[in-house]
């Protein structure tokens, strides 16, 4: 029975909870249709700030890390609490997507640096593209070469870690997803994140893109599905489902 814990690393912003659903939400509505298809795949969530100690791996066949508002460089207790748990779960071969603050958690307990980016926080519909491990990939491989994400971060995977092979770049990222093992992969964009989701988003941080420089207005006219990102959420579940590697 695949049983796949959600690992909620913090709250969206109230007006976007209150349209869209916090974070949790966004990847159950993405998960619960395949739930329901098969009603072998169980659901929960974990609040890694509110609920205690990670719990037993032994319980669990996947994990999905979320995005926070946290910044993994401050190193909050409950986060790095986290990492240990990470790197266990990583050595008993349970499958794992981290998802922006989940994809930099991932990396720093694998020996990557984490840090704010020098060129600023990255936002809106932006292209990403596969590196030829990318292409070759089983989770991402399947995307197109070049293809749209929702992203929105102030920090980013600085450095690699070193036994990481690094499947997706683009113009602002060297590290838009990452692989550190047979079913083990992370990705800085939001594969959860409809449209009207970014939309959201980019709404209510007028005021901080406006400081660097950046037309809200411009990134929200910008703004378009990006169903190729949204796949790779679903395909590491039906993954799971499937029993593939």
């Amino acid at each position: 029975m695949p049983r796949l814990l959600i690992v909620k690393t913090g709250d969206t912003f109230e007006d976007v909870a209150r349209m869209h659903g916090d974070f949790e939400a966004l990847f159950l509505a993405v998960l619960e249709p395949l739930a329901r298809r098969h009603p072998a795949l169980s659901l929960s969530v974990f609040d890694a700030r509110r609920d205690g100690a990670p719990p037993a791996l032994d319980n669990f066949n996947a994990l999905v890390i979320t995005g926070s508002h946290a910044m993994v460089s401050d190193a909050e207790p409950w986060s790095e609490a986290l990492m240990p748990w990470l790197r266990e779960a990583i050595a008993k071969d349970i499958a794992m997507l981290g998802v922006c603050y989940g994809h930099q958690l991932m990396a720093a307990a694998c020996g990557g640096a984490v840090g704010y980016h020098p060129g600023g926080r990255e936002t809106g519909t932006q292209t990403i593209t596969l590196t030829e491990a990318g292409r070759r990939d089983p989770l991402l491989g399947e995307q197109p070469d070049t293809f749209s994400a929702q992203l929105t971060h102030a920090q980013s995977v600085l450095e690699a870690p070193p036994q990481a092979e690094v499947l997706a770049h683009n113009a602002h990222d060297a590290y838009q997803a990452l692989r550190y093992g047979p079913r083990q992969w992370s990705v800085q964009f939001h594969p959860e994140f409809t449209a009207p989701v970014m939309r959201a988003y980019l709404s209510h941080q007028r005021e901080a893109l406006a400081e660097q420089g950046q037309d809200a207005d411009a990134l929200i006219e910008a703004v378009k599905p990006a169903p190729a990102a949204s796949a790779v959420l679903r395909r590491f579940a039906e993954q799971l489902i499937a029993g593939a590697p």
